[in-house]
């Protein structure tokens, strides 16, 4: 499927001017229902109750375009088919999350459904060889990307913490995912990522501090899993050996970053990870004195840093790809370091 500069910018103003139609229908709709966030528990920061169900108009701005666009341009069936292996299961782990918004489940039985949809994807991208980077060995490339998938579609979720914090670093990291997609000639990634950036951005704009609606857990787990899935399948190039795995994983630094220091947290005070909390970089950052708008524009800030980072490794390699590269592990440390040394509240 070979697709020009204007097919991408296209599929992503379809896709923005969509989900900035169907927001505040969303919103609309969960005030008349009653599923809002109440402030209701410790690591609430907010103070009146937010509406949910924007998640939602993430994922029908992404769904339909997507699809719309394959039926369209006369996409291959196998294109189609490729598509909706990335979709169905974000599709499945959105409706979990939409339960979790409206029932609240409890963290285990929640966690274990996501590995279960996670498992079918995994079978999905390993058994068509659509991993971006294998190892070539068969259960260290499957255990490799459930661990992954799992991770990062959590590590958004969890991320999701302050007004427009995951929404805004979801849309810069696929936007630099399509344009390393697109220097592969991976155009399905790069469309799908185009549509998702599309997607997050008409989203964030009634999310922006202060926000009036929130993606909820259907939102945060879609975009995670959507994220973990579109970022492993990147083709990193050959000479770029093994530390083309670095690529993906910069994508995402700073989601990763959060659950991170938040995780070793909460063990280091023998409490579950999966316990609600302050701990997280946004509470560290306005504990220090910082304004809400001002650290979210950091967290925005230090994703731009790390995925145009990850853009300019795969483009110039064989120039300074390393010393990039270099540059960002040890940065990612001194942060985590940084926060980790942080006084809980």
């Amino acid at each position: 499927m070979l697709l020009s500069g204007k097919d991408f910018s296209i599929a992503f103003t379809v896709a923005f001017v969509i989900t900035v139609a169907i927001t505040p229908m969303m919103r609309m709709l969960a005030l008349r229902i009653g599923i809002t966030d109440k402030p209701n528990q410790s690591h609430k920061t907010h103070v009146l109750p937010v509406p949910y169900l924007g998640g939602l108009a993430i994922v029908l701005g992404t769904a339909t375009v997507t699809y719309g666009s394959a039926l369209l341009t006369n996409s291959s069936r196998q294109t189609l088919l490729l598509a909706s292996t990335i979709l169905i299961p974000a599709l499945l782990m959105a409706i979990i999350g939409l339960i979790d918004d409206i029932r609240q489940l409890k963290p285990w039985p929640r966690f274990l459904i996501q590995n279960l949809i996670a498992l079918v994807a995994v079978s999905i991208l390993v058994s068509t060889n659509t991993i971006g980077s294998p190892s070539r060995i068969l259960i260290l490339d499957f255990i490799i990307t459930l661990v992954w998938l799992v991770g990062i579609t959590n590590s958004i979720n969890f991320f999701d913490n302050i007004d427009g914090g995951a929404s805004g670093t979801v849309a810069i990291s696929a936007l630099a995912l399509t344009l390393i997609a697109i220097s592969n000639g991976q155009s399905l990634i790069a469309a799908m990522s185009a549509v998702l950036a599309g997607a997050v951005i008409g989203f964030l704009l009634w999310n922006k501090p202060p926000a009036r609606i929130y993606m909820g857990d259907a939102g945060a787990l879609f975009l995670g899993i959507l994220m973990a899935s579109l970022s492993i399948r990147l083709d990193t190039k050959s000479e770029m050996g093994k530390l083309g795995l670095l690529i993906p994983i910069l994508l995402l630094a700073v989601p990763i970053l959060d659950t991170s220091v938040a995780v070793v947290k909460r063990l280091w005070r023998k409490v579950s990870p999966f316990q609600g909390g302050k701990d997280h970089l946004s509470h560290r950052l306005v504990r220090l004195g910082i304004d809400r708008r001002v650290t979210v524009l950091i967290l925005w800030l230090l994703t731009f840093f790390f995925a145009s980072a990850a853009v300019l490794a795969h483009l110039f390699f064989e120039l300074v790809g390393i010393e990039i590269l270099l540059i960002c592990v040890i940065a990612w440390f001194a942060l985590f370091i940084f926060f980790l040394l942080q006084e809980d509240n």
